[in-house]
């Protein structure tokens, strides 16, 4: 029905909501979180979702919540009958004239599975995306490691790629920022070292959480989580490769 009394359709907000401290989370993702009456959200199969757990504070106990659950398993899994799914509760809400904020670590469209929400609701509806903090940012500021300087050229590389992949793209850029170490990182960390390389390099783990780890590349452990990464520098700006080392202890409070 169409008219003055026709039922405004809900409009759906993809939030980034940063790479873990809440302090992170943007004045506009905060104003839209705590006014809209579903919150959606993934979450692993087993255990909490970290999306929710960052903006915990700011929720309130009468929002809806939608928890999208997501297999964490190396083999692959009918992701598009996990995003069909979702796609039509948070429809359901949307139809009904609620709004919906979806929760995106880091930001909504770098690496974000909002956007496979997106691609399935956004010519039926009005979509907002509030862009987010993301976590290669959070580790360039937490380790005092510039990303890049001048005319430099910067590449993120996804950890999961062949040794022949990485090392093409690492050799395309100044600067890198290889994401999603986890089961990878023994085998890019020797890759790294074959090209000459670790001594460029900064490991950052968990960074603005309590738990955040930065080190040299040199001086990390043999094994990495999922929510790590390495920064790299191949070009000349000295500014960048002279940066301080810093590291915080296990436990130490990631918020001033």
């Amino acid at each position: 029905m169409n008219g003055p009394s026709a039922r405004r359709a809900g409009i759906l907000y993809g939030l980034g909501v940063g790479p873990g401290d809440p302090e992170l989370l943007t004045l506009k993702a905060h104003r839209i979180l705590t006014r809209a009456p579903v919150v959606a959200y993934p979450k692993p199969d087993s255990g909490e979702s970290f999306a929710r757990a960052i903006v915990a504070g700011f929720l309130r106990p009468d929002q809806a919540e939608i928890a999208i659950e997501v297999p964490m398993r190396v083999e692959r899994f009918p992701a598009a009958a996990i995003y069909e799914d979702a796609a039509r509760r948070i429809a359901c809400r949307l139809d009904a004239g609620e709004d919906v904020a979806v929760l995106c670590e880091g930001d909504p469209f770098f690496y974000g599975s909002f956007m496979y929400l997106f691609e399935r609701l956004a010519d039926r509806f009005e979509v907002v995306v509030v862009p987010g903090v993301s976590s290669v940012m959070a580790a360039s500021a937490a380790s005092f490691r510039p990303l890049a300087a001048r005319n430099d050229s910067l590449v993120i590389i996804p950890g999961p790629l062949s040794d022949a992949d990485l090392a093409e793209r690492i050799a395309m850029a100044d600067a890198f920022a290889i994401m999603k170490l986890g089961r990878h990182f023994a085998r890019i960390r020797a890759l790294i070292d074959s090209l000459g390389l670790t001594g460029r390099c900064r490991y950052c783990e968990r960074v603005t959480l309590n738990e955040e780890r930065i080190r040299p590349l040199a001086e990390a452990g043999e094994t990495a989580p999922y929510f790590s990464m390495i920064l790299g520098y191949r070009g000349g700006e000295p500014a960048i490769l002279q940066a301080p080392s810093r590291s915080r202890q296990a436990g130490e409070d990631a918020r001033p």
